[in-house]
């Protein structure tokens, strides 16, 4: 037969009930309250990075691509048609004033030098023997000029003497006039002379040009063939970096065929290319910012160059600042072109959310929450980026990579 309980157990089961009941009830509570929050995506906050919307400066750029080049490059062409015998440096070797890249078969061209010089000294040695000849003939005609002239004293003094002797009766009038024409064709004969002399000098002189032009000519293409064998050792003239060379051995070489590249590692230019939607915002005199991995450097464009090719306008900048960078060819480096600058404007240092369209989500951190703005960006730098509209002055937004949660009004920072 079933006995009651006692009260003071039916006491003890009614408040054990009643605690389980208020357990239950707090536990739910805190789970409504709670549940949410644990639920909401969250980032760590060792893994964002932060900066704040300023108030100032940003210069309007535009973005291309560029290419780090020798500012001389020097090219060595063949001076005549000859064959590469040996192939003295490789590209890549540091080259001074002198140094020999190629020898070349030149046994052919130095037959023709000889030839030339031995032309030259014949024309020499003619000159020589038409100046003594000259000099002889001359020698010969001041003699037969001294002569005449001693004859033409003398018949004066037999014609002065023949005078007296025929006022005196002593002498007839026909012997005195053979005299007088003794005389006188003594007179025509030492005339003639003086213009055989004469004409002689001018003849000679004539001649003497002459040869002259024909040694300088000569002389002028043995200069030419000298140097064009000089040439032939293909030697640097200047300290640089052979970039390029004929590999061949035995090749046959034309003349004006390049043989080899010589780039001046002294200073360098930056060979740019962009979008040739910006071609007409692209012209000489332009700043330029150049950022070689961490390092910026000054520059200015120099020449665009007017054809437009795949789509891209290519432009030349010419470095003006931060040469103490290292720079060596085919260095890759981003380029901006300074178009404008704009001040007074909201900037923000560039991030992962510059990188779009001109309205882009951006999650502005208050506290330990990210909050999704919608901003209008405007131009943007190597560094900054300006913000129309969205944002204000002291809002710090996150710069890094967030388009996992574009889709979220908010991120929980943990």
């Amino acid at each position: 037969m079933d006995r009651a309980l006692a009260p003071d157990v039916t006491r003890r089961q009614t408040r054990k009930r009643v605690a389980t009941l208020v357990l239950l009830f707090v536990v739910c509570a805190a789970a409504l309250v709670w549940l949410p929050a644990w639920l909401r995506p969250s980032i760590s906050a060792s893994r964002i990075r932060t900066a704040t919307v300023t108030r100032g400066a940003i210069d309007a750029s535009i973005s291309a691509s560029g290419l780090v080049v020798p500012a001389f490059e020097r090219v060595i062409s063949s001076p005549l048609d000859a064959r590469v015998l040996r192939v003295l440096k490789r590209p890549g070797a540091v080259l001074a004033p002198g140094d020999a890249v190629l020898e070349l078969d030149v046994s052919e061209s130095t037959q023709a030098l000889a030839r030339s010089e031995n032309d030259l000294q014949m024309k020499d040695n003619q000159q020589l023997q038409t100046r003594l000849g000259y000099e002889k003939s001359l020698r010969d005609l001041d003699g037969q000029i001294e002569i005449r002239t001693l004859e033409i004293e003398t018949r004066r003094a037999t014609l002065a003497m023949h005078r007296q002797l025929a006022d005196s009766g002593l002498l007839s009038q026909e012997e005195l006039r053979r005299t007088a024409l003794a005389l006188r064709q003594a007179e025509v004969e030492l005339d003639q002379v003086r213009n055989e002399r004469s004409s002689a000098e001018r003849t000679t002189a004539v001649q003497l040009e002459g040869l002259a032009l024909e040694r300088a000519t000569l002389a002028r293409d043995v200069t030419e063939r000298r140097r064009l064998l000089d040439l032939a050792t293909t030697k640097s003239d200047r300290d640089g970096v052979l970039t390029w060379v004929v590999s061949d051995e035995g090749a046959l070489v034309r003349r004006g065929e390049i043989l080899a590249r010589i780039a001046d590692l002294s200073a360098f230019r930056i060979d740019a290319t962009a979008s040739d939607l910006h071609a007409d915002a692209i012209r000489t005199g332009l700043p330029v910012a150049i950022r070689i991995d961490e390092h910026r450097i000054d520059g200015l464009v120099q020449e665009v160059y007017p054809a437009v090719e795949n789509g891209a306008v290519r432009f030349m900048v010419a470095i003006t600042g931060g040469d103490d960078v290292a720079l060596r060819p085919n260095l890759r480096a981003d380029v901006q072109v300074i178009t404008a600058r704009r001040t007074n404007v909201l900037t923000v240092s560039r991030g992962a959310f510059a990188d779009g369209g001109s309205r882009r989500p951006v999650f502005v951190r208050r506290g330990g929450l990210a909050e999704r703005r919608t901003v209008q960006l405007g131009v943007t730098s190597f560094d900054d980026v300006e913000i129309l509209s969205g944002l204000e002055a002291g809002d710090d937004v996150i710069l890094s990579d967030m388009r996992d949660y574009e889709h979220l009004a908010e991120v929980r920072i943990r």
